[in-house]
């Protein structure tokens, strides 16, 4: 409980300051405004119109005319923070358990107050805390609405069966999200392994589920959604994306297959007898997934006639989010009790993902600051080409938040050739070709990119960090941080990354 309060109260601190310190900016304006209406001349007062005009630009905060930039030494929080998460259940394991919430909050009100009250920058603080509330509105409420129905295979876990469960999670994850189809399956996914479970069947799931798999529709992956919102089409992924999604899918398989066909049980069993059924308790809970999955298209970016919170010229939601947590709470409150015993369901799984993403959310800014103002900058627009597009996107999806590392350089292409991502004729004309060279090319890269690399670690997608949070609270001892990295992303993901790049990007 004093988890959880401390958890809102960051929320509410962060959110507020960075409001209140906005609201002092605009205060310190009109005063200005009205200092210079009782003396300045009649050009005095033209020159004043033309500079509030370009303050009410959407794009003022990202060409610098406000604040200054971030300084680079400013992301060892968010360092610190990665090599706490590497390091912490190793070497420390009791003090990181008991202290991380403590410290997440901390090292991300150190970078926010530092943006607030130094570079007196509003803009990024404000962002990044109405993309948290939307980032852990919509992972709760899957998770908790997720928790109330229990899938149960009653056949014998095979590599083929296993595989099947894989192919039909990344298949719906394009239907309900990665986290969704996440959500729903590692449970029945890790009971059918019972006897056999292994760190790499949760690993191949985060790869194929919670990642590659979400990658031919908007639903699918937080990334590809705020393309979306800004003007690409909606089944431009489905068009483009379905011959690297099916490549990269069927390459997992077969790894998966040879590494599960040598894994035997634990400890010998008596044989089972299977019906070869699939059953299915708590079925209402898969209407208020549909009610969270429909609420995902409630925003005033989509629909004129949503309300909205507006700031810096920018179009925030709010009614997604309060029915989104609406529905975590009645999901949870309706849910049998013995549904929840039988998933083994407890808070702590988002409770830990909900703490560790506030202080990447938090200290990820300087980060973000600096890789996009280099990749608008004249020397990182001349090394934009979609094979750089598709490394950089990708390696730093992997460590940063995909979403707005997505933004940050599909902006980069498009500012490289003339065009801005906050025009919508620009950003159709960009994703449908023949207007921009190589732009179609350019989209591509960066969506794969986005969507692919999120499976590099564990804080590459939301989903990741919560199935491996969930598979240890059964038990599953789960590879570390670098761990994660060494002994299946370098040997399984990377050469996979590469192949990809060869075949459709090179």
């Amino acid at each position: 409980m004093r988890n959880s309060f401390l958890l809102f109260a960051s929320i509410i601190l962060i959110s507020f300051t960075s409001l209140s310190a906005s609201l002092a900016r605009g205060t310190n304006e009109v005063q200005h405004i009205a200092a210079v209406t009782n003396t300045a001349s009649a050009a005095d007062m033209e020159n004043l119109a033309s500079e509030e005009i370009s303050q009410d630009d959407p794009d003022h905060e990202q060409k610098g005319m406000t604040h200054a930039a971030a300084p680079t030494w400013l992301v060892i929080p968010f360092v610190l923070l990665l090599l706490m998460i590497a390091s912490g259940p190793l070497f420390y394991e009791h003090f990181w358990h008991k202290n991380y919430p403590k410290i997440a909050v901390i090292l991300a009100i150190l970078v926010v107050s530092y943006y607030l009250f130094v570079l007196h920058n509003t803009h990024g603080p404000v962002h990044a805390a109405f993309e948290y509330v939307q980032f852990i509105s919509l992972l709760a409420s899957l998770f908790i609405a997720s928790g109330g129905i229990v899938i149960h295979v009653n056949k014998k876990s095979t590599p083929l069966v296993n595989i099947m469960i894989l192919l039909i999670g990344a298949a719906i994850s394009n239907l309900i999200g990665t986290t969704g189809a996440s959500m729903l399956l590692i449970r029945p996914f890790i009971r059918l392994n019972k006897n056999r479970i292994k760190a790499y069947h949760i690993i191949f799931f985060i790869f194929m589920v919670s990642n590659v798999g979400g990658s031919l529709t908007p639903i699918g992956d937080p990334p590809l959604f705020l393309g979306f919102l800004k003007g690409v089409p909606f089944f431009w992924t489905l068009a483009h994306n379905w011959g690297a999604w099916l490549f990269a899918l069927g390459s997992l398989s077969v790894i998966f297959y040879f590494l599960d066909k040598r894994n035997k049980p634990d400890e010998e069993v008596e044989e089972e007898v299977y019906d070869n059924k699939i059953t299915i308790d708590g079925k209402r809970n898969f209407i208020w997934l549909a009610v969270i999955i429909a609420s995902v298209f409630i925003d005033p970016n989509i629909f004129e006639w949503v309300p909205g919170i507006n700031y810096d010229g920018q179009q925030f939601s709010f009614i997604r989010e309060l029915i989104m947590l609406s529905v975590a709470y009645l999901s949870y409150k309706f849910a049998k009790k013995d549904i929840h015993e039988r998933n083994e369901f407890s808070f702590e799984p988002i409770r830990e993902v909900a703490f560790i993403f506030i202080g990447i959310f938090g200290t990820m800014m300087p980060a973000l600051d600096l890789v996009g103002d280099f990749a608008k900058s004249e020397a990182g627009a001349s090394l934009i080409t979609h094979n750089t597009l598709y490394w950089g996107t990708g390696l730093l999806s992997g460590f940063l938040d995909n979403a707005p590392t997505y933004l940050n350089f599909l902006a980069a292409a498009m500012a490289s050739q003339g065009a801005s991502l906050s025009v919508l004729p620009e950003v159709v004309a960009f994703a449908e070709g023949g207007v921009y060279y190589d732009s179609v090319l350019d989209l591509k890269a960066i969506s794969i990119a986005a969507v692919f690399f999120g499976a590099m670690t564990y804080i590459g997608n939301g989903p990741n960090f919560m199935v491996k949070s969930i598979a240890e609270q059964v038990g599953i001892k789960m590879p570390s941080f670098f761990g994660y990295i060494i002994r299946y992303s370098i040997p399984f993901l990377l050469p996979l990354l590469v192949l990809v790049w060869l075949l459709f990007f090179y």
